[in-house]
């Protein structure tokens, strides 16, 4: 049985669900054809008897165990188990879901049932987003020694996590799945175009991404810690060299690239939008970046693996619900960017300009 639903928690839990007095609870296993038919469950479920004000009541507590089938993380299993208290009661003949409940850390048992919506609470940093560093400098401002000292800091902070190597190559795979077929990544960023001349492209995009997928789904000893979502707007600094970071997400572990690429290809992009290719300050940024990652990481596979999370990034950026004041001619140049590297067997951060036609 599991550790956390012993008859004195799930006592203490009831009597706070029923706002009653419950007595006598048993829990047991269920067997049979539930679980002992398959070679694979989510979970075990447990059945309760208890008295509620001496009379006789049954329950089933189900959880999902932590595994594949995207049920990796904490709050996946927690969408599965919200999702079903609120679904099961609108199919007919289906049986009503009760409540769902969490285990503090501690151990007591916590009824949620009546929740409407999930919030979360952040400590507050003080920081400018780098964003504004990369936008100045997109209009034509010189770059000045801290913006090197900036994008160096960064770098360093990213060897510095992806050191950290995981230990569940599912994660890898998901990951890999994820970013083409999540709806926050190429799929749903694909979906989100309105109707117009850049479909071929994107289309484009979406195949070519496909087969990049069966490319890097066996790379699972690259699974390393990561921020997911390392763009200039998730990033605070204040002075100096000194940063906070926002937002992480997609889980813990993940691809190097998607980091290194997320951030990089910004100099590209704000390049882009001043001069039509790249160049100067930014294009300085973006070599030593890749360079100075380069020889930190020791990762020289990165660039074996990058077209994809290049891809990724460059479709929102070329997206006009994403970045509205684009001229069309740059959103294609940003598309030919990604099917380049899409279709070369290995990104040369050398040819970017080559990649976007320039």
């Amino acid at each position: 049985m599991p550790g956390p639903f012993t008859p004195q928690a799930l006592a203490a839990y009831l009597a706070a669900l029923h706002r009653a007095p419950v007595a006598k609870v048993r829990v047991a296993p269920l067997g049979g054809g539930r679980q002992g038919d398959k070679g694979y469950g989510y979970g075990i479920p447990l059945r309760v008897d208890y008295e509620l004000e001496g009379a006789p009541r049954r329950g089933v507590i189900e959880t999902v165990r932590p595994g594949p089938f995207g049920h990796e993380h904490m709050a996946d299993r927690a969408q599965l188990m919200l999702w079903a208290h609120s679904a099961f009661g609108r199919l007919p003949r289906h049986v009503r879901s009760l409540d769902v409940g969490a285990v503090r850390a501690g151990g007591n048992l916590v009824p949620l049932g009546d929740a409407e919506e999930l919030f979360s609470l952040a400590e507050f940093v003080e920081g400018r987003e780098y964003a504004d560093d990369l936008i100045r400098m997109g209009k034509g401002g010189a770059a000045a020694p801290q913006d090197f000292a900036r994008a160096d800091a960064l770098c360093d902070y990213l060897v510095e996590i992806h050191g950290k190597r995981g230990a569940e190559p599912g994660l890898y795979v998901r990951r890999v799945r994820e970013l083409v077929g999540h709806g926050e990544c190429i799929f749903g960023v694909a979906d989100s175009y309105p109707p117009g001349p850049l479909d071929a492209a994107v289309q484009e995009v979406e195949r070519r991404a496909l087969e990049w997928r069966w490319k890097l789904r066996r790379r699972t000893e690259r699974l390393c810690q990561v921020h997911g979502d390392f763009h200039p707007w998730n990033i605070l600094f204040r002075a100096d060299t000194d940063f906070s970071v926002l937002d992480r997400s997609r889980g813990e572990w993940g691809e190097a690239a998607d980091d290194v690429c997320c951030l990089t290809l910004n100099y590209l992009f704000f390049s882009l939008r001043r001069c039509g290719r790249l160049e100067g300050d930014l294009e300085n940024l973006f070599r030593r970046f890749w360079d100075r990652y380069l020889d930190r990481s020791g990762d020289g596979a990165i660039l074996e693996v990058a077209a994809p999370f290049f891809a990724f990034r460059a479709l929102v950026m070329a997206n006009p619900v994403w970045y509205p004041a684009l001229p069309p001619g740059l959103r294609g140049r940003i598309l030919d960017f990604a099917l380049n590297v899409l279709a070369a067997p290995r990104f040369d951060p050398e040819r970017a300009n080559a990649y976007c036609g320039a």
